[in-house]
């Protein structure tokens, strides 16, 4: 079993409509902006990072805006919900603040429901976790702290729990349909395993989740978890350099996509702190493409 995992890194999203996603994650939630770059593989497109105040791995959630992008179809194969940790008590707060109500979440933590512009799904779960506010946008007391869970739908689960097991997550509850895995210590998020066997296979599109990432501290510890997963089977890219972290990417047994991302060097690499995510920053090797670039994605209203 590794211990190098500390849990969620971020969670990465296709959306359609760049200005509504901004205005979703720093109005609506009141999470910061803390990086505006581009699809490293279609420069064209956006990628867009909300989070914390620095985009701490366990609080950044981020989006690939394709402009048009169909709808995606909810299934098997998917992470179907992503979920955000809230204090205790803050979820009447939030039930208010969207005009929905209190439900709970797969193990009955009070939770309030809501709807990104795409219509993927987001649910804010009262926990005692003890990160601080994400940022000042909210009342300390009620703001979201970071990630929660995901909750992934698979037609067998038992393939991705052998997965989690082996990168240091356990089972820590269990009802009925739902399993969820946990990091004994880790700093975000669970992983929660819903069985539908009779549910068709998802498509992604807009509102589809496109991965999730979890955390390592280190480049050497990446390097050390690559050498596990290849050992038991799994087909692992090479570590490639996002800029603001290094990944490796592999799919799960339920065809999910994890990447295994460092925690260095982070989003405050490039820029200073107090103005992360308001200049557009290109990767190296698209700087060539910045007139065109400025000229041609939306400009981006809400929030930093």
């Amino acid at each position: 079993m590794l211990t190098e995992i500390n849990g969620l890194h971020h969670v990465t999203t296709i959306g359609s409509d760049p200005r509504a996603i901004d205005g979703f994650w720093t109005g609506t939630l009141g999470l910061r902006r803390v990086k505006k770059t581009v699809n490293f593989d279609a420069p064209d497109i956006y990628h867009l990072y909300y989070g914390d105040d620095l985009g701490r791995p366990g609080t950044a959630m981020t989006y690939f805006p394709f402009p048009g992008a169909a709808p995606g179809r909810r299934g098997t194969g998917e992470v179907a919900e992503v979920r955000l940790a809230i204090p205790q008590g803050a979820a009447p707060f939030w039930a208010d603040r969207l005009g929905t109500g209190v439900s709970a979440d797969p193990f009955g933590a009070p939770a309030v429901a809501v709807f990104a512009p795409d219509g993927d799904a987001f649910l804010l779960v009262e926990s005692d976790d003890p990160r601080p506010a994400a940022t000042a946008a909210v009342a300390p007391d009620r703001a979201i702290r970071g990630f929660h869970s995901v909750a992934a739908v698979l037609r067998d689960t038992a393939g991705t729990a052998d997965l989690l097991r082996l990168m240091g997550y356990r089972e820590t509850a269990r009802d009925g349909a739902a399993t969820r895995f946990a990091i004994d210590g880790g700093r975000a998020g669970a992983v929660d395993l819903i069985a539908r066997p009779d549910a068709p296979d998802a498509r992604q599109g807009a509102g589809s989740v496109h991965h999730i990432a979890f955390s390592v501290d280190t480049r050497a510890r990446q390097l050390d978890v690559r050498t596990a997963l290849t050992d038991h089977g799994f087909d692992v890219t090479p570590v490639i350099d996002r800029d603001y972290f290094w990944a490796i990417y592999f799919r799960s047994p339920g065809g999910i996509l994890f990447e295994i991302a460092t925690d260095e060097p982070g989003f405050d690499r490039d820029e200073p702190p107090e103005t992360l995510g308001t200049a557009l920053k290109l990767p190296a090797r698209h700087e060539h493409l910045r007139d065109r670039l400025e000229k041609q994605l939306v400009p981006l209203d809400a929030g930093r």
